[in-house]
């Protein structure tokens, strides 16, 4: 038996049974049993695999979940890491994220607001929350990091956003749609509750970011703050926040 601790987080306890779901698909056809085991500190999902073709599932859910580091050890500089913002409240300095190394102790990876400015600002001494707010830089975002430092004597690691992490948020900004980010919510109470709210017609798709973490991508015109309070009703545990393109551009134009 093998338990692994994968890169996605659980947000309450109904979602156990989606998630279960979601591994047994990994194990379809072949002879092996992989079930949920509890959730690590920070909320990573702990599963085990057991079975002859435990190696195989093993290496499918590296491939399409992934796992985290858990020692700071295994943290390496230039590695890719993803994780989770956890809030910029703490320090008006950098954004944490949340990359899942917790023994010998909890460690958050860090990005220096100066990154932040030059890859979102143009290099203009604007303000961790202005940034975050505008890009939706939100508690529990997933995002995809390269790492620059690790600072064992400190226990630090600093990063900052791959490449394809940066084109992504750029293409975002350039396709003019609003974005409503869902986070704590699977694909199935998304679609459901898209559907239950009529907002099939303004929604182009939506777009996942992790297992419990999704975009809707809205039609040009359509405006996603609006329908927070629609959809809100029908994922009373999920939290939105709103990716405007529109007031990124016009921030740009008034510094």
């Amino acid at each position: 038996m093998t338990q692994l601790t994968l890169l996605t987080k659980i947000y309450n306890s109904h979602q156990v049974g989606q998630l279960d779901a979601i591994l047994q698909g990994f194990s379809e056809g072949l002879d092996v049993k992989t079930f949920f085991a509890g959730i690590l500190a920070g909320k990573w999902v702990l599963v085990e695999v057991s079975g002859e073709d435990e190696a195989v599932v093993t290496k499918l859910l590296e491939r399409d979940i992934g796992f985290c580091p858990i020692h700071f050890a295994n943290v390496k500089k230039f590695s890719a890491l993803k994780g989770f913002v956890t809030g910029f409240k703490q320090s008006e300095q950098e954004l944490q994220i949340d990359v899942g190394v917790v023994r010998p102790a909890l460690v958050s990876a860090s990005i220096p607001l100066k990154r932040l400015q030059a890859n979102f600002a143009d290099g203009r001494e604007v303000s961790l929350q202005h940034i975050s707010e505008l890009w939706g830089f939100c508690e529990n975002l997933p995002l995809c990091l390269k790492v620059l430092n690790v600072n064992v004597d400190k226990n630090s690691i600093e990063c900052e956003f791959e490449d394809a992490q940066i084109r992504k948020l750029q293409s975002w900004k350039q396709s003019l749609l609003d974005r409503l980010l869902v986070i704590g919510a699977s694909k199935i109470e998304v679609d459901a509750a898209v559907e239950q709210a009529g907002l099939r017609r303004d929604i182009i798709e939506v777009e996942p970011l992790g297992i419990f973490e999704h975009a809707l991508v809205c039609k040009l015109g359509t405006d996603a703050a609006g329908m927070i309070g629609i959809i809100g009703r029908r994922m009373r545990k999920a939290k939105f926040v709103v990716f405007n393109p529109k007031r990124i551009y016009q921030e740009a134009r008034s510094l």
